[in-house]
């Protein structure tokens, strides 16, 4: 019998249904009931990691501490179990390829005819596996990517089939996401994309054990009883998913429905001890009940795609909740600077976002020049960070041609530059700074205050860094930077001498914010926009 028990959640009818924040809570629940519980991502396109994505492709890019460019899932993860995701939890068919074809080349198959069954599938079982090695986790769950059904999906669904046989009974078990439709013109539900969907999945040789059903409304004991006949379940495992008010209130909506009670069942566990979701229903009912708003400038250049900026968003969630504030979010296209003034002056916070490239930019610059003139706690990540060392320089040092060698390799006064080792590359996958790198803050500065703190660890995800031959001029006229990392000097943090919170990183702080514990600078942040907003 395997020591780890494996959980498969797969998707049919539609995507976007929430794979992700079901296998999330479900492991919350499992991790409440004092399991050891990860969960990981397979993805079925062909890109090695989503990096190189375009971020109205994918939504946002999800560093993990070990510098992985992965699937915005692993934040959701993250964010739930408070646990931190490694390369591990993250796998693409990108990797899968481009590791049977290395060992191809190496001779590794000793002449063997490669195909996908059983190279490829073997591969993907032994991805899968790997999180369950060393007796780490009790638990692993699974997410596959896209919708049963899918060309790109049938190596991974093939490898489940062959590990469930392998793995033996109540040590594996596959969860099937699906759609209820309403058609308002019958105004009823319909079960039948449901009864397709599994059939599909069962042409393939799995059939589910479990059915998480999404749903605009409530489901009746008719439709349970039909889905349970046709679907080959037990009427117990047919689980309503119905639309929550937000995401945080699904782990407590899938205990009601019992989803973690015939998760353990199945899988031949002890399921005598309650769910503990003292702390996480403290954090629910503060999100709940916040009765004062806050309106945050969010500026950057992928605002008509939310998931863009998705740790970010939620960050602000969990920082407003432990501030008693609402966060209204106000989304600022930094390519449309000139119509941008009108809207800062509502606003109780300016969060300048990360990005690449030259569009946007000048935009980028206005929205940090506002709220350095007119005392608006700011808050530049990244990118936000070299757009207030730009701005800074332009009209503080009266460089007026400042800038990044990203945006002009001509500029005269090049105040962001390229690290050394950054400067021949070729390829743009995986060669930025990436994951956790150590910070020094210097004693009494803002930022030790805000950390209580001046040893930090934050993640990176950028190739540009603060030209330090500009530092002395920039600390001289007001902008001190007062952390740096300690092997190499470059600069990590910015804050302004004569500024109520005018605070810059280089690093992505909206990557370590969980429910468990809200990051310190979106803590500061928010306090300082509240404290603000009660001064407007």
């Amino acid at each position: 019998m395997a020591d780890t028990k494996y959980i498969f959640v797969t998707g049919g009818v539609s995507s976007s249904l929430g794979k992700g924040i079901i296998a999330a809570s479900l492991a919350k629940l499992l991790q409440a009931r004092g399991y050891k519980v990860t969960i990981q991502k397979l993805d079925p396109y062909i890109n090695i990691d989503p990096g190189t994505l375009n971020p109205y492709e994918h939504g946002e890019c999800f560093v993990t501490e070990d510098g992985a460019e992965t699937d915005l899932d692993l934040g959701h993860y993250e964010r739930f179990l408070n646990v931190n995701t490694s390369q591990a939890n993250n796998v693409t068919t990108g990797k899968i390829y481009q590791s049977v074809i290395d060992k191809e080349r190496r001779g590794d198959f000793l002449g063997k005819t490669v195909q996908v069954i059983p190279h490829i599938t073997n591969e993907i079982k032994e991805r899968i596996q790997i999180l369950g090695q060393d007796d780490a986790y009790d638990i692993v769950i699974t997410e596959i990517g896209g919708t049963v059904g899918d060309i790109e999906s049938l190596p991974y669904i093939e490898a489940v089939r062959q590990l469930k046989w392998e793995l033996g009974e109540h040590n594996a078990l596959v969860i099937h996401l699906t759609l209820i439709p309403y058609l308002s013109a019958a105004k009823e539900l319909k079960t039948k994309p449901t009864q397709h969907s599994v059939k599909t999945l069962m042409e393939s040789g799995i059939s589910p054990e479990i059915l998480v059903c999404r749903t605009e409304h409530q489901i009746n004991d008719d439709i349970r009883s039909k889905l349970a006949l046709f679907c080959n379940v037990k009427k117990e495992a047919v689980i309503q998913s119905i639309d929550a008010e937000s995401i945080y209130d699904v782990p407590n909506l899938m205990a009601e429905e019992g989803l973690d009670t015939i998760t353990l069942r199945k899988l031949d566990l002890k399921d005598d001890v309650v769910p503990n979701l003292d702390k996480w229903n403290f954090f629910v009912d503060k999100l709940k009940n916040a009765t004062e708003e806050l309106s945050i400038g969010l500026v950057g250049k992928y605002v008509d795609l939310q998931d863009s900026y998705k740790s970010i968003l939620e960050s602000f969630i969990h920082a407003g909740a432990y501030n008693d504030v609402k966060v209204n979010v106000v989304w600022i296209n930094s390519e449309q600077e000139d119509h941008n003034e009108t809207i800062f002056h509502k606003l109780d916070g300016l969060l300048v976002a990360p990005g690449f490239g030259e569009r946007g930019v000048e935009g980028k610059i206005a929205a940090v020049e506002y709220a350095r003139t007119h005392d608006v706690p700011f808050l530049g990540i990244c990118l936000g960070l070299q757009m207030a060392v730009i701005e800074f320089s332009r009209h503080v040092l009266k460089l007026a041609e400042a800038n990044s060698v990203e945006m002009n390799p001509n500029t005269p006064h090049p105040v962001i530059g390229l690290m050394e080792d950054q400067k021949d590359l070729k390829q743009m996958g995986g060669t930025m700074r990436l994951g956790a790198w150590d910070c020094e803050l210097q004693p009494n500065s803002k930022l030790a205050e805000i950390y209580g703190t001046t040893q930090i660890s934050e993640r990176h995800r950028h190739r540009y860094e603060v030209n330090n031959s500009y530092v002395a001029d920039l600390e001289k006229h007001g902008m001190l930077c007062t952390g740096k990392n300690p092997q190499t000097g470059l600069v990590e943090t910015i804050e302004l001498e004569n500024h109520p919170w005018f605070v810059g990183v280089q690093f992505h702080p909206e990557y370590k914010s969980t429910v468990a514990t809200p990051h310190p600078l979106f803590l500061g942040f928010i306090k300082a926009a509240k404290k603000f907003h009660t001064k407007a």
